[in-house]
């Protein structure tokens, strides 16, 4: 599938299908128990490789009534300026992760995010979470 001028949920799924092919290509590579920060770098390889736009480790800023706070948030991944992913190598996922995933979509008005866990035997089935939120829902399917 090629990149669309429309969003629709149909290509945020096929988006989210192509990056977790991304990581499950790293986690084949590596196997579970590097740093974080190993699994990130290589994600993103992988994915510019794939001819994906990648952003990384950029700032969000928090509106506060009528300031931006500069308060050090930082996601991991940005894929196409529409997935936010985010990277663990933990022995035990917290639900704090999933809660920072989530503001980090809701801030940065992005419909889906993305949560692994590089430190687990099968990415695909223990290491992998997907969340979106009312900008994926108002999206038309097709």
């Amino acid at each position: 599938m090629e990149r669309s001028e429309k969003l629709t949920k149909k290509y945020l799924n096929w988006l989210t299908y192509e990056i977790t092919g991304a990581a499950i290509d790293v986690h084949r590579h590596f196997g579970p128990g590097l740093l974080e920060s190993v699994y990130e770098k290589a994600l993103i390889y992988e994915l510019q490789l794939r001819g994906f736009d990648i952003r990384f480790q950029k700032n969000i800023t928090v509106p506060y009534k009528d300031v931006l706070l500069d308060v050090d948030f930082r996601y991991d991944i940005l894929v196409e300026e529409l997935i936010v992913v985010e990277n663990k190598s933990v022995i035990e996922m917290h639900p704090i992760f999933e809660a920072i995933l989530i503001s980090y979509m809701k801030h940065l008005e992005k419909p889906k995010g993305i949560l692994f866990n590089f430190n687990v035997r099968n990415l695909y089935y223990e290491g992998r979470r997907t969340f979106v939120n009312e900008y994926y829902s108002a999206l038309p399917d097709e």
